[in-house]
Formats: C-alpha cells, sequence, structure tokens
C-alpha cells in the first residue's frame, strides 16, 4: 500500500500526480483556504464522504456537490446549479474545488474552478481509469453542447491529482474496460511498451487489480504529462503537440453526439482509432500488419472495433464542428509507425470512405 509514483506536470505551475493505493490523505491544501467544494456524483458518494472527513478534520468548511453520472451532468443547468452553490457559500478566490469521479465529473468540476470569479484552484482525485489517464491530467476542462462534445470550456490545470488506484473497485467491467481505449491509445502514439503489456498479459489488463495495471497507469500518465508539458493549449503545429492525444477522438466524438451521449467515451475512441489506422492506411501512410495490430489489442481488452450505422455524412458533418478542425479543413490524428503520430488534413472522400467501410462491418 501507499505511494507507487509521483509524477510532476511541467505546466506553469508545476503539479504533482501521485498514484498508489490507499493515498487519499495524500491531499494538500494550502491553509489560506477556508472553503471546499466536493462536487461528486452517486456512484463514488463513499469515496466522497471519505474525503469530506478528511478536510473536514483539516479544519476547513466542507460544501458538498452531487452532480448526475457521466456526460449527462457536462451541461449548462449542471453548471449553473454549481456555480449557484458556490455563491450561496460564499466562495472566495482563496477557496477551493475538489472534483471526485470520473472523466466527465473532473472536465465539469474543473470548468466551474476556471470559470468561478475568472478561476479558483481545483484538485482533482479520478475514480474511474479513463478519468486517471486522461481526463484528469492535463488541464482541459468543458462541458457539452447541442452542437458537440466539449465545445465550450477553458484549460485551467489542477493544482493536485491523485490517482488512488483502489478507487478502481467502485468500477463494474465496463467502465473499467472502457478506460483501457485511452490506455491503448497511448501505446500507440508514444509508449509501446504499453501495447507489449497487453499483448503479453491481456488478463491482467481486464481487471482494476492485475499486476500490471499500476504500470499501464503509470506509463499512460507519463505521456501525457510529457506532451501537455510541450504543448499546453494545442497551438504546436509540431507532430509531436498535444493535439496527438486526440488520437481516434475525431470520429468518436461525433458517435458520442449521434448516439446522445449514450455510447461510452472508451468505446467510441476503440473505434475512431480503428477508423484513423484505416484512414492513414488508404492515405498510403501505414503498414496494413498496423492497422490490424489495433484491431487485435483492442479485442484482447474488451472494446469494440466497429460501428454501424448507415449515414457516413452525418458522421463527416459532425466531426467538421470537432474543435480540431480548421475553418473548413478536416483534421486526423493519424499513425505513420507506432508512435510516430502525424496529423491528415482533409482527406479526400474516397478515403474517408475506404476506412468508414472498414469499421462499419
Amino acid at each position: 500500500m501507499g505511494i507507487h509514483k509521483t509524477i510532476t506536470v511541467n505546466a506553469q505551475p508545476n503539479y504533482e500526480v501521485i498514484i498508489g493505493n490507499d493515498i487519499l490523505d495524500t491531499i494538500k491544501i494550502n491553509e489560506t483556504v477556508n472553503q471546499v467544494a466536493i462536487i461528486y456524483t452517486s456512484h463514488v458518494e463513499k469515496i466522497a464522504k471519505k474525503v469530506s472527513k478528511l478536510i473536514t478534520k483539516m479544519g476547513f468548511v466542507v460544501t458538498e456537490i452531487k452532480v448526475p453520472n457521466s456526460e449527462i451532468a457536462k451541461n449548462i443547468d449542471v453548471i449553473g446549479n454549481c456555480w449557484n452553490k458556490l455563491g450561496k457559500s460564499k466562495f472566495t478566490r482563496s477557496d477551493l474545488v475538489v472534483a471526485i469521479g470520473g472523466g466527465a465529473t473532473t472536465d465539469l468540476a474543473g470548468f466551474v474552478a476556471a470559470t468561478w470569479l475568472r478561476g479558483i484552484d481545483f484538485i482533482s482525485i479520478p475514480t474511474t481509469l479513463l478519468g486517471m489517464v486522461d481526463a484528469a491530467v492535463g488541464g482541459k476542462t468543458g462541458i457539452n453542447t447541442a452542437s458537440g462534445k466539449n465545445l465550450v470550456g477553458a484549460f485551467h490545470n489542477p493544482i493536485q491529482v491523485i490517482v488512488d488506484l483502489d478507487n478502481l473497485k467502485s468500477l463494474n467491467k465496463h467502465d473499467f474496460t472502457t478506460g483501457m481505449a485511452e490506455v491503448v491509445k497511448c501505446g500507440f502514439i508514444a509508449d509501446e511498451r504499453i501495447l507489449h503489456i497487453i499483448e503479453n498479459y491481456p488478463q491482467e489488463c481486464k481487471k482494476y487489480d492485475g499486476v500490471e495495471i499500476p504500470e499501464l497507469v503509470t506509463r499512460s500518465i507519463q505521456v501525457k504529462a510529457d506532451t501537455v508539458a510541450k504543448d499546453f493549449k494545442e497551438t504546436s503545429s509540431s507532430k509531436t503537440g498535444r493535439e496527438i492525444l486526440n488520437y481516434g477522438h475525431t470520429l468518436a466524438h461525433a458517435i458520442e453526439k449521434n448516439e446522445k451521449y449514450k455510447w461510452r467515451h472508451g468505446d467510441a475512441v476503440s473505434v475512431g482509432m480503428v477508423f484513423a489506422a484505416e484512414l492513414a492506411l488508404a492515405d498510403g501512410k501505414l503498414a496494413p500488419e498496423i492497422v490490424q495490430r489495433h484491431r487485435d489489442i483492442l479485442k484482447l481488452v474488451g472494446l469494440p472495433i466497429s460501428y454501424k450505422f448507415g449515414n457516413f455524412k452525418k458522421l463527416i458533418e459532425i466531426m467538421a464542428l470537432d474543435k480540431k478542425s480548421r475553418g473548413a479543413t478536416l483534421r486526423f490524428v493519424i499513425l505513420e509507425d507506432i508512435a510516430q503520430p502525424a496529423r491528415l488534413e482533409n482527406p479526400s472522400f474516397k478515403v474517408l470512405n475506404q476506412a468508414w467501410e472498414r469499421v462499419s462491418k
């Protein structure tokens, strides 16, 4: 038990991601803070109550704000309710928000912190695998609108991230599996060792207490930390800029919106990665054996590799509104090889359709 690894994210100011077991008591709150708002969902109420008790014992006033589970929480009505509760509790710029939950909760709570009085501090305690390796690290916060996912948001770094692997016990099997999509993504874009671990120990990668999980989580967080340190606001035109973290996400976000967010993010990203690999193959940039490796690894951990929907043009229209698009230019992150991401801009409809036919079977 205890701390497994501490990763420093160089983000001006820097912050630490603490990874381990039974480490909720490592939470650090500045003595200048008066009040703490804990934003959480019913799925993690026991964890939230434990954290609330810890913070209260430290001498701080705690306001608990329960929000809906998953993506349905990321809307203007829910965030308006959070703002109202902060206002009623007279939160000032010296106060603190603590996010406890999955990626949707940390996205929402981070945006609450980013927008209240133009920005107050927040601490992220992700409780899902996806939240641990993706949403809680990197400073992207936001909510969804009728036009698409995460179209309203802000860059706002946490001051601390506590990745307590014991919190994975709260997940059902499907939620854990969907989180593996972001782990696999980190393997393809930057760290092939992740792929080797999954290929060699697939059964250990299917359960929250698998012996390989701490290393997979740590390696994935390191990939994200290294990437965002180079390009915090996703403005670099480099092949190694932050945009590479969006591998598989362009089609994924279109699927999520098309399914009214009933598809889990990781399931959509899994299909999106296969689509991106097929795009790269159709455009002559990627070898067919690496495309097949996508399918093999994603199937090993129980993730989907196809999406059956009859109106591809509708999905293209949704993708055109994606944050990664620039004007009328449709952009995709693709691979030229393992750990060699690149950008594909305005692929022809022939290339798009060829890739779509391979994932819509």
